[in-house]
């Protein structure tokens, strides 16, 4: 993905709160970073939330970000999978 740099992602797996993945990422042209926080109970569909990083910015560019993870499959599984590629064992 050009657009995006993921800085930091993590995941945990437990069985009574499923799978538990967030990803620190900046998008390029967008000035602030974000964080999404990722939920599945079997690692199939997920569930998510999206929210800025640092520091609270501009709340439309927080919605564009929203709505490209919503259009592009592509770049909301690479999220995904960075994430479960720090799955804790």
């Amino acid at each position: 993905m050009e657009q995006v740099k993921v800085l930091n992602a993590k995941m945990t797996y437990t069985k009574e709160s499923g799978y538990v993945g967030q990803v620190q990422f900046e998008v390029t042209g967008f000035p602030n970073q974000y964080e999404i926080t990722l939920h599945s109970r079997k690692a199939t569909e997920w569930g998510y939330g999206l929210f800025f990083l640092n520091e609270s910015g501009d709340e439309e560019q927080l919605l564009q970000v929203e709505d490209m993870l919503e259009e592009d499959d592509e770049l909301f599984d690479y999220l995904v999978n960075a994430a479960q590629e720090k799955l804790e064992k």
